[in-house]
């Protein structure tokens, strides 16, 4: 009786010491994600590009961005490293030419129309014209940005690190925590149109102008990164053809 009661016990606590490990990598992919692709913040910019569309529109086209960042997120986690080196591209240039796309949609949303009774004049955009937007800009560079591919390619060099039997494993976990970062974005993206009536019209463009300033100052930076990158390449080849072995 004793051993059975041990092996009972044994069977209730060792799923939960085998699922420790997996819970922690989900959330360490999410965490480290989740900042960056911040869908609680590009929310009002989502409401404000896609204001002229129904409701149900507007859900499809929340439904379309969760899924491109999902398939985005997953390609560069797994594959991103490999295509770089296929094309001879470094992150510097993924930082510099994906900032300068972050820095014309901020520069967009700072420029278009803030009042809403002029934007309701000229005629709805079809659906197609709404869901062809769902990539670009929307999902890239919004949604998931150079910053987030980068995140997401030092993730995947990790990733490719690892022993075969425990690279399954981590790749499983990976994609969860990739999967739920899109249901955020879905969440975030889906119901923003509430998010849009709580705070009001002069709350949502003041909200908008800020979204569309932090994401200039975002590209920017991004930039400055990428040529910081730049710089310590050069850096490094003057120094390896000064000094070689």
């Amino acid at each position: 009786m004793r051993a059975v009661g041990l092996a009972r016990r044994c069977h209730f606590v060792y799923p939960e010491v085998r699922m420790y490990p997996a819970v922690r990598s989900i959330l360490i992919v999410y965490a480290a994600l989740f900042p960056i692709v911040n869908p609680l913040a590009m929310a009002p910019v989502f409401a404000a590009l896609t204001n002229d569309y129904a409701v149900r529109v507007r859900r499809t086209i929340a439904t379309r961005v969760a899924v491109n960042g999902i398939m985005l997120l997953m390609t560069s986690l797994f594959f991103g490293s490999y295509v770089l080196d296929f094309f001879g591209i470094s992150i510097g240039a993924v930082e510099l030419g994906g900032g300068l796309l972050v820095v014309v949609a901020g520069w967009r949303i700072l420029n278009q129309q803030s009042d809403v009774s002029e934007r309701h004049l000229d005629a709805p955009p079809s659906s197609e014209t709404a869901l062809s937007q769902a990539f670009y800009p929307l999902t890239m560079p919004l949604t998931v940005g150079p910053g987030s591919i980068a995140v997401a390619l030092t993730l995947g060099s990790n990733l490719h690190a690892e022993t075969h039997l425990k690279l399954m494993a981590t790749a499983l976990f990976s994609t969860v925590g990739i999967v739920l970062i899109g249901v955020t974005i879905f969440l975030c993206y889906g119901f923003s149109d509430a998010l849009e009536r709580l705070l009001g019209p002069t709350g949502t463009n003041i909200v908008i102008r800020l979204s569309g300033f932090i994401l200039v100052c975002i590209g920017i930076q991004i930039m400055f990164n990428g040529a910081n990158q730049f710089y310590a390449e050069m850096v490094h080849n003057a120094n390896v053809l000064a000094n070689p072995r």
